[in-house]
């Protein structure tokens, strides 16, 4: 696939590195020349210039890219005409870095088709590890359903998941288990699965239940 970065700051950066460590073909964009050419090593190409100009964007083949994140920190007027110029040139997927919930509305209003927090989502996982030591870490889905991965409380270690019948207990359900003696990742596992104290629990359910089960 054909990745667009624009915005090279701490986020853009790394999202752009990672593409490219991915072996993704990755345009990496940014006004700033320092930043453009600490990027250099790490994407495809990379150009120097103002983004929030349809004509630039074209210039550069914006339009070819199949996906184009969009994080240009605190220039929420360049992040909203970057992204309405993307959407007018009809680019597939638009992801855009959102800086306040009135900023997203403005991005999705404008053609965005996601709009992330990276700042507030992990300002939340951060808060949840700390409330809940045994949450590895957690993805939160739409009316109040959540995944999560978990540390086995002491009282599931030893016993199959029949035993545990955590569905009828609390709605929850076990999609994966990743074993780390020895290093082996059971997806949907049966009922006769037996939970260790090494595993770690992929589990989905609702969030009230699943705090149930964090807090053992």
């Amino acid at each position: 696939m054909k990745f667009g970065v624009i915005g090279l700051g701490s986020f853009g950066f790394h999202v752009a590195r990672t593409l490219f460590e991915m072996n993704e073909e990755v345009l990496a964009i940014d006004h700033d020349k320092e930043r453009a050419d600490l990027i250099k090593n790490y994407a495809s190409h990379v150009v120097h210039m103002e983004a929030a100009d349809k004509e630039n964007l074209k210039a550069v083949g914006i339009q070819e890219m199949d996906v184009v994140i969009i994080s240009l920190g605190p220039n929420m007027e360049g992040s909203i005409l970057t992204v309405h110029y993307l959407s007018e040139m009809h680019i597939k997927r638009i992801i855009a870095k959102a800086l306040s919930e009135d900023h997203a509305k403005i991005l999705e209003a404008v053609g965005a088709s996601e709009v992330i927090y990276p700042e507030r989502d992990m300002a939340v996982k951060t808060a949840m590890k700390l409330s809940n030591p045994n949450v590895l870490d957690f993805l939160p889905l739409s009316s109040g359903i959540e995944i999560r991965e978990i540390a086995p409380p002491e009282e599931f270690i030893g016993k199959s998941l029949m035993e545990l019948d955590l569905i009828n207990r609390y709605e929850i359900q076990v999609i994966a288990v990743k074993g780390l003696v020895p290093e082996k990742t059971t997806l949907i596992p049966k009922a006769d699965f037996v939970i260790k104290d090494s595993d770690v629990l992929m589990v989905i359910g609702p969030k009230k239940q699943l705090k149930k089960i964090c807090s053992k």
